[in-house]
Protein backbone atom coordinates (compact mmCIF):
# COMPACT_ATOMS: atom_id res chain seq x y z
CA UNK A 1 0.00 0.00 0.00
CA UNK A 2 1.47 3.36 -1.02
CA UNK A 3 1.44 6.34 1.37
CA UNK A 4 -1.25 7.96 -0.80
CA UNK A 5 -3.44 4.86 -0.67
CA UNK A 6 -2.95 4.57 3.07
CA UNK A 7 -3.74 8.26 3.56
CA UNK A 8 -7.09 7.79 1.85
CA UNK A 9 -7.90 5.03 4.34
CA UNK A 10 -6.85 7.09 7.37
CA UNK A 11 -9.21 10.03 6.91
CA UNK A 12 -10.85 9.01 10.17
CA UNK A 13 -9.61 6.56 12.79
CA UNK A 14 -12.23 5.80 15.41
CA UNK A 15 -10.44 4.89 18.66
CA UNK A 16 -12.47 2.76 21.04
CA UNK A 17 -13.25 3.72 24.63
CA UNK A 18 -15.72 1.57 26.57
CA UNK A 19 -16.29 4.25 29.19
CA UNK A 20 -17.23 6.88 26.60
CA UNK A 21 -19.47 4.37 24.82
CA UNK A 22 -21.43 3.39 27.95
CA UNK A 23 -24.17 2.44 28.45
CA UNK A 24 -23.83 1.09 24.91
CA UNK A 25 -21.24 -1.54 24.10
CA UNK A 26 -18.11 -0.76 22.08
CA UNK A 27 -19.37 -3.21 19.45
CA UNK A 28 -22.61 -1.29 19.08
CA UNK A 29 -20.85 2.06 18.57
CA UNK A 30 -18.27 0.61 16.19
CA UNK A 31 -21.00 -1.02 14.11
CA UNK A 32 -22.71 2.34 13.74
CA UNK A 33 -19.45 4.10 12.89
CA UNK A 34 -18.56 1.54 10.23
CA UNK A 35 -22.05 1.70 8.74
CA UNK A 36 -21.59 5.48 8.44
CA UNK A 37 -18.31 5.03 6.54
CA UNK A 38 -15.56 5.11 9.17
CA UNK A 39 -12.52 3.79 7.25
CA UNK A 40 -10.38 2.71 10.24
CA UNK A 41 -10.87 1.44 13.78
CA UNK A 42 -8.29 1.30 16.57
CA UNK A 43 -8.95 -1.00 19.51
CA UNK A 44 -7.70 0.78 22.62
CA UNK A 45 -8.27 -0.20 26.24
CA UNK A 46 -5.46 0.55 28.67
CA UNK A 47 -7.27 -1.30 31.48
CA UNK A 48 -7.79 -4.57 29.60
CA UNK A 49 -5.55 -7.61 29.83
CA UNK A 50 -4.08 -9.14 26.68
CA UNK A 51 -6.73 -11.85 26.82
CA UNK A 52 -9.52 -9.28 27.16
CA UNK A 53 -8.14 -7.26 24.25
CA UNK A 54 -8.00 -10.40 22.15
CA UNK A 55 -11.63 -11.17 22.93
CA UNK A 56 -12.63 -7.60 22.13
CA UNK A 57 -10.71 -7.71 18.89
CA UNK A 58 -12.39 -10.96 17.88
CA UNK A 59 -15.74 -9.21 18.17
CA UNK A 60 -14.67 -6.11 16.25
CA UNK A 61 -12.32 -7.37 13.54
CA UNK A 62 -14.99 -9.20 11.50
CA UNK A 63 -17.09 -6.03 11.48
CA UNK A 64 -14.16 -4.01 10.14
CA UNK A 65 -13.40 -6.67 7.52
CA UNK A 66 -17.01 -6.73 6.33
CA UNK A 67 -16.98 -2.94 6.02
CA UNK A 68 -13.61 -2.84 4.24
CA UNK A 69 -12.09 -0.80 7.07
CA UNK A 70 -8.58 -1.02 8.52
CA UNK A 71 -8.26 -2.45 12.01
CA UNK A 72 -5.47 -1.50 14.44
CA UNK A 73 -4.66 -2.47 18.02
CA UNK A 74 -3.21 0.13 20.37
CA UNK A 75 0.13 -0.78 22.02
CA UNK A 76 -0.15 -4.57 21.95
CA UNK A 77 1.62 -5.92 18.87
CA UNK A 78 1.20 -9.46 20.22
CA UNK A 79 -2.57 -9.08 20.28
CA UNK A 80 -2.58 -7.41 16.86
CA UNK A 81 -0.61 -10.29 15.32
CA UNK A 82 -2.69 -12.94 17.08
CA UNK A 83 -5.85 -11.35 15.69
CA UNK A 84 -4.51 -10.88 12.19
CA UNK A 85 -5.14 -7.15 12.48
CA UNK A 86 -3.91 -4.73 9.83
CA UNK A 87 -1.51 -3.10 12.23
CA UNK A 88 -0.60 -1.65 15.60
CA UNK A 89 -0.24 1.84 17.02
CA UNK A 90 2.63 2.26 19.47
CA UNK A 91 3.70 5.14 21.67
CA UNK A 92 7.09 6.36 22.94
CA UNK A 93 7.07 3.90 25.86
CA UNK A 94 6.32 0.87 23.69
CA UNK A 95 8.66 -1.23 21.55
CA UNK A 96 10.73 0.95 19.18
CA UNK A 97 9.42 1.21 15.63
CA UNK A 98 12.67 -0.08 14.13
CA UNK A 99 12.59 -3.22 16.26
CA UNK A 100 8.96 -3.84 15.38
CA UNK A 101 9.53 -3.31 11.67
CA UNK A 102 12.13 -6.07 11.58
CA UNK A 103 9.91 -8.49 13.48
CA UNK A 104 6.49 -8.17 11.78
CA UNK A 105 5.26 -9.10 8.30
CA UNK A 106 6.17 -6.58 5.59
CA UNK A 107 2.54 -5.59 5.02
CA UNK A 108 1.79 -5.13 8.73
CA UNK A 109 1.11 -1.43 9.38
CA UNK A 110 2.88 0.43 12.18
CA UNK A 111 1.55 3.72 13.48
CA UNK A 112 3.28 5.76 16.13
CA UNK A 113 2.97 9.13 17.86
CA UNK A 114 5.01 12.31 17.95
CA UNK A 115 4.42 16.04 17.84
CA UNK A 116 7.97 16.89 16.76
CA UNK A 117 8.94 17.16 13.06
CA UNK A 118 12.47 15.81 13.54
CA UNK A 119 11.20 12.83 15.49
CA UNK A 120 8.61 12.19 12.80
CA UNK A 121 11.35 12.05 10.15
CA UNK A 122 13.34 9.56 12.25
CA UNK A 123 10.29 7.40 12.94
CA UNK A 124 9.42 7.30 9.26
CA UNK A 125 12.98 6.23 8.47
CA UNK A 126 12.66 3.47 11.10
CA UNK A 127 9.62 2.09 9.30
CA UNK A 128 6.53 3.87 10.65
CA UNK A 129 3.68 3.79 8.12
CA UNK A 130 1.81 6.69 9.66
CA UNK A 131 2.22 9.26 12.43
CA UNK A 132 -0.38 10.21 15.02
CA UNK A 133 0.17 13.84 15.98
CA UNK A 134 -1.25 15.92 18.80
CA UNK A 135 -2.60 17.15 21.02
CA UNK A 136 -4.21 19.44 18.40
CA UNK A 137 -6.90 20.84 20.72
CA UNK A 138 -7.33 20.49 24.49
CA UNK A 139 -8.79 17.10 25.41
CA UNK A 140 -10.02 15.42 28.56
CA UNK A 141 -9.86 11.93 27.02
CA UNK A 142 -6.13 11.49 27.65
CA UNK A 143 -4.89 13.38 30.72
CA UNK A 144 -1.30 12.46 29.78
CA UNK A 145 -1.62 13.68 26.20
CA UNK A 146 0.86 16.52 26.69
CA UNK A 147 0.73 20.15 25.66
CA UNK A 148 -1.45 21.47 22.86
CA UNK A 149 0.48 21.96 19.61
CA UNK A 150 -2.41 23.47 17.67
CA UNK A 151 -3.03 23.38 13.94
CA UNK A 152 0.35 24.97 13.23
CA UNK A 153 2.22 22.23 15.08
CA UNK A 154 0.24 19.54 13.29
CA UNK A 155 0.96 21.14 9.92
CA UNK A 156 4.70 21.30 10.62
CA UNK A 157 4.86 17.58 11.37
CA UNK A 158 2.73 16.69 8.34
CA UNK A 159 4.97 18.68 6.01
CA UNK A 160 8.12 17.05 7.39
CA UNK A 161 7.32 13.50 6.24
CA UNK A 162 5.82 11.66 3.28
CA UNK A 163 3.99 9.18 5.52
CA UNK A 164 0.39 10.08 6.38
CA UNK A 165 0.00 12.19 9.52
CA UNK A 166 -3.21 11.93 11.53
CA UNK A 167 -4.22 14.69 13.92
CA UNK A 168 -5.58 13.70 17.33
CA UNK A 169 -6.79 15.49 20.43
CA UNK A 170 -10.01 17.40 20.97
CA UNK A 171 -11.18 17.10 17.36
CA UNK A 172 -14.93 17.51 16.91
CA UNK A 173 -17.16 17.82 13.83
CA UNK A 174 -16.97 21.59 14.23
CA UNK A 175 -13.15 21.53 14.21
CA UNK A 176 -12.62 18.92 11.48
CA UNK A 177 -12.69 21.46 8.65
CA UNK A 178 -9.84 23.45 10.17
CA UNK A 179 -7.75 20.30 10.57
CA UNK A 180 -8.47 19.33 6.95
CA UNK A 181 -6.92 22.62 5.80
CA UNK A 182 -3.54 21.53 7.19
CA UNK A 183 -1.21 19.05 5.47
CA UNK A 184 -2.49 16.23 7.71
CA UNK A 185 -4.03 13.23 5.99
CA UNK A 186 -6.79 12.61 8.50
CA UNK A 187 -7.95 12.63 12.09
CA UNK A 188 -8.28 10.19 14.99
CA UNK A 189 -11.07 10.67 17.51
CA UNK A 190 -12.17 8.97 20.69
CA UNK A 191 -15.04 10.61 22.57
CA UNK A 192 -16.39 12.55 19.58
CA UNK A 193 -17.63 9.25 18.13
CA UNK A 194 -17.66 6.84 21.08
CA UNK A 195 -19.74 9.24 23.16
CA UNK A 196 -21.95 10.54 20.35
CA UNK A 197 -25.71 10.28 20.69
CA UNK A 198 -25.96 10.05 16.88
CA UNK A 199 -22.88 8.16 15.74
CA UNK A 200 -23.84 8.17 12.07
CA UNK A 201 -24.28 11.95 11.94
CA UNK A 202 -20.99 12.61 13.74
CA UNK A 203 -18.97 10.22 11.55
CA UNK A 204 -20.44 11.83 8.43
CA UNK A 205 -19.60 15.30 9.70
CA UNK A 206 -16.03 14.30 10.59
CA UNK A 207 -15.45 12.78 7.14
CA UNK A 208 -17.08 15.53 5.08
CA UNK A 209 -14.14 18.00 5.05
CA UNK A 210 -11.83 15.29 3.68
CA UNK A 211 -13.98 14.30 0.72
CA UNK A 212 -12.29 16.83 -1.54
CA UNK A 213 -8.89 15.18 -1.07
CA UNK A 214 -7.59 12.79 -3.72
CA UNK A 215 -8.85 9.31 -3.02
CA UNK A 216 -11.96 8.42 -1.05
CA UNK A 217 -12.38 7.51 2.61
CA UNK A 218 -12.79 3.88 1.49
Amino acid sequence: MTPAELAARLRLIVVTDRHAAAPRSVVEVVQAALAAGAPAIQLRDKEASARELLEGGRALLPLAREAGALFFVNDRVDVALALGADGVHVGPADLPVGALRSAVPHDFLIGTSTDDPESAVALEADGADYIGCGTVYPTATKPDAGYVIGLEGLDRVARAVSAPVVGIGGITPERASAVARTAASGIAVVSAVMGAADVSRVVGALLEPWRGRSGSPR
